[in-house]
């Protein structure tokens, strides 16, 4: 697999400066839906935002949140949301097939170097002996829905440690984290900031990382439906432009954090207003942070891990085989690796 590195990711700028920095007089003010989870991970929509990018580049952005990524994909095909980041599922491949959606970018990655996802076990299955993924043969894994990312990870860390686990479908991630406080289920995988923030309060305990596993994985991507992908080129542009900016600032200030600590503090205090919004600041700040991993330089899309992702869910029968990567992907917009 190829790996984006920063070095790598910095030179993708020269895809990011084929969009529009700028918005159109004909975009002024054109309204628009954007997905999202009120995740440190969505970070660059939130930032594109509240710093005004959106609005430069002549779009009147609202969010539309979400608990899981398969409804997101729902709310693309059914035009509830114009343009959303999350993760690859078997609905959104499935919606693509029937050509009502399209990746057009890539947002979160895992990058050697930058802490990433965590694999969880809970406190019950840590005490009974599950304390690395190598003694997952067995456990119930959680996970949001079949055909969801959590399904894929889970899939690739059991057959990378030839254990047969039983997959648990929660429906949302608040469900659960409750199930594996109560030791229902006996292990997960999740964003950094969450399974931090569960580790550290004592829920749950870190056994590993997603990364070993799956180095270079495509975590997140950008995705609108088929129909502003053929014939709103200039809409689209314009979103990918603003997000963009909105990644460059997030990954200065918390992930090479080469932006000073003052840009830092002034990053976690924007995104608090869209994560953890029910803590106090002090308490949900670290959590953001450790949260930090790199948004892709100009919305770049890792086509070497997306098109993994959909070989497992075609191996999985979760998808129709004779799905291509064109039909998932419209590579016309950013760089692609």
């Amino acid at each position: 697999m190829t790996t984006l590195t920063r070095r790598g990711a910095m030179g993708l700028m020269g895809g990011a400066a084929t969009l529009p920095l700028l918005g159109s007089p004909a975009l002024a003010n054109t309204k628009m839906t954007v997905g999202a989870l009120r995740f440190t991970s969505h970070a660059a929509s939130f930032v594109a935002y509240e710093r005004g990018y959106f609005k430069e580049a002549g779009l009147d952005v609202e969010f539309k949140f979400f608990q899981a990524a398969q409804p997101m994909a729902v709310a693309i095909a059914s035009r509830d949301a114009d343009y959303a980041v999350t993760a690859i599922s078997g609905g959104l491949i499935s919606l693509a097939e029937k050509g009502a959606a399209k990746v057009i970018g890539g947002a979160l990655s895992e990058e050697p170097g930058i802490d990433g996802q965590k694999i969880l076990a809970s406190n019950a299955a840590f005490e009974a002996g599950l304390t690395s993924p190598e003694m997952l043969d067995g456990k119930r894994f959680a996970m949001t829905q079949a055909g969801s990312s959590f399904h894929y990870m889970g899939s690739k860390i059991a057959a990378a440690e030839d254990a047969e686990m039983q997959f648990v479908p929660l429906q949302k991630v608040g469900a659960i984290i409750g199930a594996m406080k109560s030791g229902q289920v006996d292990a997960w995988s999740i964003v950094p900031h969450i399974a931090k923030a569960l580790a550290g309060g004592g829920a749950v305990q870190i056994i590993g990382n997603v990364a070993d596993y799956l180095p270079d994985y495509q975590v997140t991507t950008v995705f609108t439906s088929a129909e502003n992908a053929a014939n709103e080129r200039a809409k689209t542009d314009a979103f990918l432009s603003a997000f963009a900016r909105g990644a460059d600032d997030f990954n200065a200030a918390l992930v090479d954090m080469t932006a000073g600590e003052d840009a830092a503090e002034d990053m976690v205090r924007l995104i608090h207003k869209y994560v953890y919004t029910d803590r106090p600041f002090e308490k949900a700040a670290p959590s953001i942070r450790n949260g930090a991993m790199r948004i892709n330089a100009g919305a770049a899309l890792n086509t070497t891990s997306v098109r993994d992702q959909l070989d497992w869910f075609k191996s999985e029968n979760l998808v129709k085989p004779s799905i291509t990567m064109d039909t998932l992907v419209d590579a016309s917009y950013v760089e692609t690796m």
